[in-house]
């Protein structure tokens, strides 16, 4: 069981939830029984591939067995698998023509001792959530993603990173303890000294292992909603080690890469180094987003001119080189955040993206290799980050970091995009990287398993009844 729960502070400010964020319906009335949850699309972030699920929405851990001994009472066939905010962005956190259990009304702040900074929470609060809570109280997040909208659960499921990968590692390395409940109603208490090899299975295990019902994450303190930070102009993989280097003292550091110019601008970008303040300062919760992309973009927006130009605009917004500034943590963590439904920029059809991690040994010929076959395609993309991966190890089994170069973009989905995908995932897996499963939706059998050697290892701690359409498509597994 968790601790005890502390604080009437804890009961009197529990955070709501952007229904506008979360796109799903009021959950505060009675979960719906499994017999009578009618199937529905349910989209990643992507938004492809479009598949059919029963969406199961929990309101309580209870729910979870009581739901998959209905289905089977009820005659539903098929397997069950726990989802969150739906920002993965393949097929990891799909099921076609399965259960989708959706965890987002399990978001109940349980405990938090302000001496230590360990907070206790179910799994389907959101990092948005937490930081509402915690920020006015002087805590941060060990680490966060570049969006605040995931659950705590998926968060652990995908063994997340941040800019601050160096420093502190996946956000695995963060969670002393979770309690793992599986269909046959078992429980299990999770760390690293109890029940070690479940916790090492589920931290990155995709969500394959049975639900989180709650966990503890250590948050770190801050003084100020106040980032300091630095925008460094930059020209090529050389000059974005360098200030690699240069900026090691920094605690957080990503970069924008401009992957569609060629010739002398070829791999060009804004690198960004970042601390948090330590002059004190306001501690509040963020305001709510007010801006929104209102409708699916036309196909045709999204092209090589079109984001040439953007690019062009991107690099040259600042006037220096080199800025310092001050700021809020949100633009420098959360820049897409501050617009509702943006994916939609990638129209209908929706949008895949390929993120990588290549060990030093070949991080920097892999990354230009790479770079020069995406810039070859006449792909566009607008959204691409460069940053690289410490050395802090991480505890899940499946987990995706590793120490050397990590470079995300997204691509919309067009006829050429797949087979771009594939020659990029076998550029991976030939210099000896792997691509994040949290955001696949093209990998081959063969390089996932390639990539993630320890996946039949893993495969002995997955639920029976509970997968995904990502590991049946990876592991050739059908239901």
């Amino acid at each position: 069981m968790p601790p005890a729960i502390e604080p009437e502070a804890i009961a009197a400010t529990r955070p709501q939830l952007d229904p506008a964020q979360s796109r799903r319906p009021d959950i505060q009335g009675a979960t719906p029984a499994a017999s009578t949850a009618a199937m529905e699309t349910f989209e990643s972030w992507g938004r492809y591939p479009k598949y059919k699920a029963r969406v199961v929405r929990l309101n309580w851990q209870s729910d979870f067995p009581s739901i998959l001994n209905s289905s089977a009472s009820a005659g539903i066939t098929g397997s069950a698998l726990p989802v969150g905010l739906g920002r993965s962005y393949g097929d990891v956190g799909l099921l076609n023509g399965g259960t989708l259990l959706q965890t987002t009304g399990m978001d109940r702040l349980l405990a938090f001792d302000p001496e230590t900074g360990v907070l206790t929470a179910e799994s389907g609060i959101s990092l948005a959530q937490i930081l509402d809570f915690a920020v006015p109280r002087g805590f941060f997040l060990p680490v966060t993603p570049g969006t605040k909208y995931v659950t705590l659960g998926g968060a652990i499921a995908n063994d997340i990173h941040g800019k601050n990968h160096e420093y502190a590692g996946a956000i695995g390395s963060h969670v002393p303890c979770f309690e793992l409940l599986r269909s046959d109603g078992s429980r299990r208490l999770c760390s690293r000294t109890e029940n070690s090899d479940w916790y090492a299975a589920t931290i990155g295990g995709m969500g394959l292992t049975g639900l989180i019902t709650w966990a503890q994450l250590c948050l770190r303190p801050i003084v100020s909603r106040a980032m300091d930070v630095e925008y460094v102009q930059f020209h090529g993989i050389d000059e974005f080690l360098a200030l690699k280097q240069q900026y090691a003292a920094a605690e957080y550091s990503v970069s924008w890469l401009d992957c569609v110019s060629t010739g002398r601008n070829f791999a060009r970008g804004i690198f960004m180094a970042g601390d948090h303040s330590r002059t004190p300062g306001e501690l509040k919760p963020s305001p709510e987003p007010k801006l929104a992309v209102p409708f699916d973009a036309p196909g045709f927006v999204l092209n090589r001119f079109t984001v040439g130009a953007f690019n062009a605009l991107y690099f040259h917004k600042q006037m220096k080189p080199h800025v310092k500034a001050s700021q809020d943590y949100e633009p420098y963590f959360y820049p897409l955040d501050k617009v509702l439904h943006w994916n939609r920029i990638y129209g209908a059809n929706g949008l895949v993206q390929f993120q990588y991690a290549i060990p030093w040994a070949h991080a920097k010929e892999g990354t230009i290799a790479i770079l020069r076959e995406i810039a070859k395609s006449g792909l566009a993309s607008f959204l691409a980050v460069l940053k690289t991966f410490g050395d802090v190890p991480s505890l899940g089994m499946m987990s995706f970091p590793y120490p050397g170069i990590m470079f995300a973009l997204d691509f919309p989905i067009k006829d050429a995009t797949f087979p771009l995908l594939q020659r990029l995932g076998d550029m991976t897996l030939e210099f000896g990287g792997r691509l994040y499963p949290a955001k696949d939706a093209a990998m081959t059998p063969g390089q996932f398993q390639a990539f993630y050697p320890e996946w039949q290892r893993f495969a002995r701690f997955k639920d029976p009844m509970i997968t995904s359409s990502f590991w049946e498509r990876v592991t050739g597994t059908e239901r």
